[in-house]
């Protein structure tokens, strides 16, 4: 019953990034920008060729986020589990997991806060624009235009939503712990943020190698 309710929240999780995603995509146009920008690199049947492909398997995004939120949730939720773990914290991985779960549902103000940027504070955009931006990071600061390109992701991982993301698995930790915060950031800070410091330096790795 209890792995029922975390799978429901799993679903409900997905369908609101799947919902959230649509709007978004419809509200910027990003298939208009898309379109736009393959102009100068394809013909229109090559471009019109891709957007009916993209049109008949676009199903399988419905597919695609749910397993992408599984797989993520459950790295996180072991990568958390063997940091407790090692520091003699006897927990179920389910309630670790549910943690995870909770605290995604963070990144849903992203699109929604990325889309009101562009409707109402930077409406001419392009699909570069939109692809770099993001919410409440350092990207915006330092701007895309002047970084290298394998410099852009660590620049749009370090941003509020993350560290609003590891403040509540800190607070969640310390709860489920018995123990407060502090003891919960501990946790996070040898398992949750070295395994995000060495995922962003494989993305750099393969982005300074394939650009």
């Amino acid at each position: 019953m209890i792995m029922k309710h975390y799978l429901l929240k799993l679903f409900t999780l997905s369908i609101a990034f799947i919902i959230i995603n649509e709007i978004t995509s419809n509200l910027l146009n990003f298939n208009g920008l898309l379109r736009y920008f393959m102009s100068d690199y394809l013909t229109l049947q090559e471009i019109n060729r891709y957007f009916e492909f993209q049109k008949k398997w676009h199903w399988l995004t419905y597919f695609y986020i749910p397993i992408i939120l599984l797989i993520k949730t459950s790295i996180i939720a072991t990568i958390l589990y063997v940091g407790l773990f090692l520091n003699s914290q006897d927990l179920k991985f389910k309630q670790i997991w549910n943690i995870a779960l909770n605290a995604d549902f963070i990144f849903l103000l992203v699109p929604i806060i990325k889309t009101l940027w562009f409707l109402f504070f930077q409406p001419g955009y392009n699909l570069i624009d939109v692809q770099n931006f993001y919410p409440l990071s350092a990207l915006n600061i330092v701007g895309y235009k002047n970084l290298e390109t394998w410099f852009i992701y660590p620049f749009q991982v370090l941003n509020l939503f993350e560290l609003s993301y590891i403040i509540y698995l800190a607070y969640q930790i310390g709860k489920i712990t018995s123990t407060n915060a502090d003891y919960g950031l501990k946790i996070v800070g040898l398992s949750y943020i070295p395994s995000l410091a060495l995922w962003v330096a494989t993305v750099m790795f393969f982005t300074l190698n394939y650009s």
